[in-house]
């Protein structure tokens, strides 16, 4: 008995390592609440920077792509839980979701920005936002960041399940400000006539000092698993690919007019 447990153990973890080794159907997971990154169109399929670009390395890598959609606040544990391969979702890489999970290379890098009215004055500031109401997207870059250095200080933080909804209540008045992903606000709602009468409050942030910018993260990556090592060198050896060819400068043309790679 013991030796045909020690056998089917055996046989498991052999087809466990054949099936991490074999890539050639990638399980993508996106949100499809994170205009101009990921959306969803009128027949329900998701779309946008995000998709596009997985959609490229699987491309390179001759895979075929399968997308989940994926409320944000269970991404993570959902990835762990093995209900897809890897989040394309503009997932900040963090040193907390580095506890988690791994990264890939960056595909893009971006700031946080406080969205207000044009006439509001706010700033990212302790002194600024004392006593106002800030809206975030729960889960986010940006509710770690106003969680660690605002919440405790006299900003109350409000959090929210989708940012669509955060700019809905901006626009109402229940909120004086949302402190979002900048690319993010700027193509989502910035360039859009429900944006017409906001701007980034102090401009583009990217954190003040050592502790700010660990919070805030080194780029976008796309999230996987620890233990898929290979499918983590395929992706990174696929992104340098059409970071080359030019296929990333063609996919990033169809959403921003300027660079959004970074350094």
């Amino acid at each position: 008995m013991i030796r045909r447990t020690l056998m089917f153990a055996a046989l498991a973890l052999a087809t466990q390592a054949a099936v991490a080794k074999d890539w050639d159907t990638i399980r993508f997971a996106t949100e499809g609440a994170y205009p101009p990154f990921n959306t969803v169109d009128t027949a329900g399929a998701v779309q946008g920077f995000d998709v596009d670009i997985a959609n490229a390395l699987c491309e390179e890598l001759k895979a075929r792509c399968t997308w989940v959609k994926q409320e944000w606040d269970g991404m993570i544990p959902a990835l762990l839980s093995r209900k897809f391969d890897a989040i394309s979702a503009s997932m900040s890489i963090t040193e907390e979701r580095k506890k988690r999970v791994d990264f890939t290379d960056k595909y893009y890098a971006t700031p946080l920005g406080l969205v207000a009215r044009k006439d509001s004055g706010l700033l990212p500031t302790l002194e600024s936002l004392k006593g106002k109401r800030i809206g975030v997207q729960r889960g986010t870059v940006a509710d770690n960041f106003a969680s660690r250095f605002w919440a405790s200080q006299g900003v109350t933080v409000v959090r929210y399940a989708r940012q669509e909804e955060a700019y809905l209540d901006l626009a109402a008045g229940r909120i004086d400000a949302s402190w979002v992903d900048a690319l993010m606000a700027d193509g989502g709602f910035l360039q859009q006539p429900a944006g017409a009468d906001y701007a980034f409050g102090g401009g583009l942030y990217h954190g003040s000092n050592e502790a700010e910018k660990g919070v805030i993260g080194e780029g976008v990556g796309i999230a996987l698993r620890k233990q898929d090592a290979a499918l983590k060198d395929k992706l990174n050896q696929a992104l340098a690919a059409i970071r080359a060819n030019g296929k990333y400068d063609e996919i990033r043309k169809k959403y921003f007019e300027y660079d959004i790679y970074g350094d």
